[in-house]
Order: C-alpha cells, then sequence, then structure tokens
C-alpha cells in the first residue's frame, strides 16, 4: 500500500466475459494518466456480466493482477471496478430546491442532486451512479455550473444508473477474495466513455456501444451529459456460437476462426480464398471457403446492430445523435464492421482505442482496453475532486487558525 501512495497510483479491472484485464496508471505531476502496467488473462467463470463460479472468477482475477504487479513493479491493493450485465438500468429524475443566499454555492448543487436521487429504488437495486444533466435557475434552464448564480429556485436534471444488489455483491466478493478492495463500482460503457470520446463529440450527440463477449453496453451522450445507458444480453460469443453449429468445429477453434478470418461484410472477401475448418471427433480439417464464412458472420452482426438501433429508438434519441456511433470491444474489431455498420445505422462510425493515455501506451492501443483504460481515467478524474476537497478543508482550518490567532492577541 505504501508504494501505491508514494506513486500516487490508480488501478482499473474490468472484468469481462471472455477477457479479464488490469490497468495500473501513475498520475503525473501535471495531471495526465501515464501507463506502467497492464495485466491480461482470459475470463473463467463469467457470463454476460454475471458471475457463474465464483472460485474460477477469483483465479483468474489474481493470474492478471499479478501480471500487472510485475510489470508495475508495485502491490495492488485498491481498484476501480467494471460492471455490467442485463440488470443495469436506467432513469432520468428531476430535483428542486430554494437557493438559500440568493447566490448558488456548492451546499445548494449538492441538496439539488440529493433531492433528484431520493427516488424510491427497490431493496434488491442499488445506484451505481446520479451525474447531473443540466441546471435551472427561475426562468433560466440549460445551465452547466450554476455556482455563482443569483436565483430563488434551482432545478436538476440528473440521470440515474442502477444495478441489481446481488451481482454487485458477487463481483465484489470476487475481488475482496484476493485481497483486495473495490473503491467503486462503474458501468462499462460510461467508463468506456471516459477513454474513446470526445468533449466535442458528447456536445454533438454520441452513442457510444462497448461490444464485448457476452453483452454489449450502451451510453448516449447529448448536450455534453449523459442521457441514457442501456446493456443488450447478446454479442460477439453469438458469433462464435453459429460458426462452431454451422462449421462442425469445437468452440474454442470457432473463436480463433472468427478473430483471424471472418469479415462483418461478405462483398469485402473474395470468392477464391480458402480456410482449414478443424473438425470434432478426431475427423480431419476441412477447407472452406472465407467468403461462406462471411455469409454465416454477416446477418449475426446486422441482427446486433438492428438490437442497438432499437434501444436507441426505444430512448427516443436516435434523432440526437450527430456525431454518430464510437464502437470499442473486442467485438468491434472484425475487418468490415465500420463499413457494415454504417450501412446499417446510415450514421458515421469509428473503432475507438483509448485516448489521453502516456507512459506504455502501445500495449493498451487496442478497442479491448477501452473499459479498463476508462476506469482509470475515472479514477484520475476522482483523485482531482479528493484533492480539491482537501484544499476547501484546508483552507478553513487555515482561516480558523488565523482568526484564533488574531483573537488571542486582541485580548
Amino acid at each position: 500500500m505504501s508504494k501505491i501512495i508514494e506513486r500516487n497510483l490508480v488501478v482499473g479491472l474490468d472484468i469481462g466475459t471472455s477477457k479479464i484485464s488490469v490497468a495500473v496508471g501513475e498520475i503525473t505531476p501535471d495531471n495526465k494518466l501515464s501507463i506502467i502496467g497492464v495485466g491480461n488473462q482470459p475470463a473463467r467463470g463469467m457470463d454476460k456480466g454475471g458471475v457463474n463460479d465464483l472460485n474460477l472468477v477469483i483465479q483468474s482475477i489474481k493470474r492478471a493482477i499479478s501480471e500487472a504487479e510485475l510489470m508495475a513493479d508495485c502491490r495492488i491493493s485498491s481498484i476501480y471496478l467494471g460492471i455490467s450485465g442485463k440488470h443495469i438500468s436506467c432513469r432520468n429524475e428531476n430535483g428542486m430546491v430554494p437557493i438559500n443566499d440568493n447566490e448558488v454555492i456548492q451546499e445548494d448543487v449538492d441538496n439539488v442532486i440529493h433531492t433528484a436521487r431520493s427516488v424510491p429504488i427497490s431493496a434488491e437495486r442499488r445506484m451505481l451512479h446520479v451525474l447531473p444533466q443540466e441546471y435551472s435557475i427561475d426562468c433560466q434552464d440549460g445551465i452547466k455550473s450554476p455556482i455563482g448564480m443569483s436565483g430563488v429556485r434551482m432545478e436538476a436534471k440528473v440521470h440515474i444508473v442502477t444495478c441489481a444488489n446481488d451481482m454487485a455483491k458477487n463481483i465484489v466478493k470476487c475481488v475482496e477474495r484476493c485481497d483486495l478492495r473495490a473503491d467503486q463500482l462503474i458501468f462499462s460503457a460510461l467508463a468506456s466513455s471516459y477513454s474513446v470520446v470526445t468533449d466535442d463529440e458528447k456536445e454533438l450527440g454520441i452513442c457510444v456501444v462497448d461490444m464485448g463477449a457476452g453483452t454489449m453496453d450502451i451510453a448516449v451522450f447529448t448536450g455534453g451529459a449523459l442521457r441514457h445507458t442501456a446493456v443488450i444480453p447478446v454479442a460477439g460469443n453469438q458469433v462464435t456460437s453459429d460458426i462452431a453449429k454451422i462449421f462442425r468445429t469445437p468452440l474454442s477453434h470457432a473463436e480463433e476462426i472468427k478473430v483471424q478470418y471472418a469479415c462483418a461484410l461478405k462483398q469485402l472477401v473474395s470468392m477464391e480464398e480458402n480456410i482449414d475448418v478443424p473438425s470434432v471427433g478426431g475427423r480431419p480439417a476441412r477447407s472452406m471457403s472465407r467468403h461462406t464464412l462471411s455469409e454465416v458472420v454477416e446477418p449475426r452482426y446486422h441482427e446486433l446492430f438492428e438490437l442497438i438501433q432499437d434501444e436507441l429508438r426505444e430512448s427516443g434519441l436516435a434523432d440526437q445523435i450527430a456525431a454518430g456511433y464510437v464502437l470499442t470491444g473486442g467485438t468491434a474489431k472484425m475487418e468490415g464492421v465500420v463499413e457494415f455498420a454504417e450501412e446499417v445505422f446510415q450514421m458515421p462510425v469509428r473503432i475507438a482505442t483509448p485516448l489521453a493515455v502516456e507512459g506504455l501506451k502501445e500495449y493498451v492501443d487496442d478497442p479491448t482496453y477501452a473499459t479498463v483504460v476508462g476506469l482509470l481515467h475515472y479514477g484520475l478524474q476522482a483523485n482531482e475532486r479528493e484533492q480539491a476537497q482537501k484544499k476547501n478543508v484546508e483552507g478553513v482550518k487555515d482561516l480558523w487558525s488565523r482568526l484564533h490567532a488574531w483573537f488571542k492577541g486582541e485580548f
């Protein structure tokens, strides 16, 4: 622990359906993020963001943590933890308070957010995030930062993300059994957005889709604020399953074939190109056309993209994402995904790798690291807020000691 304090480190842990990633970042003196260690292990005991086998997950986490510790030369004791799964849900709420001194202070902002978050939620659920969208003071709307403004009444609109309490407890239990402390649980798509989306895109309207193996996590931003979050429990594993069934090959080989040879758009693949497909039960491998493989993969990707579109239509935000879509995660890496997605969505699409990192950035220059690097950015911002609060407290203490000294001098 002493090393972590000494070096001002922040650690992210992303427990996915197919892969567990750990990233260690050092906060530099100029408040930037420098990657100093990465750990990666295949995930075992996970399914669609939920824990299936506690012991297998714990073993995988321990291996990934050890790898990152060795690379970063530190001992990890606390982490920022990503969470996903179809149990994640969201709602937009409002809160209203009177302004005490005709001018908004931090206490008023805290009060109005507290009022907005004081909505009844069932005992099985817990709040993950309460994110302010905008404020209104009297008849002025769309205020981003209300502190210092004059008025009588202030209203806040917030986006609340909740998760199932049991699901969260299980994933935290896995972490604690590895002698780690989870500083905070963060929804995976929100974490990804911290590392792959620019402020301009958030302002203009953007849909971030983290396409993993078990789930697709969605976060929609418009006007600079998060408006909608969702998890679709269908993703890359469906594609692997289709390849395994249609080509009659084991799932492990189907995954390899998908990663190495599959293309999401069949018109990009030549008819002449052939691949070897291993068989089951000791039968000899067969030679098959890569074009045939694309004919299997394309309909499934079309279905995945349509599920994303349906989610956006239901949220009522489909017309507000002028900047288009940002895709991250392993399932977004396949050849032809951008071209096919643009064809289906009729919008600009880009595959994103983590931005704004220094140090060993070549290790995380991949869409699969978007979430874990996003967790580091989240931790960096939490650290900044903590430092600012400390300064405020120290400032008050300093003022009090000066007053105390003055009174002692006077009397």
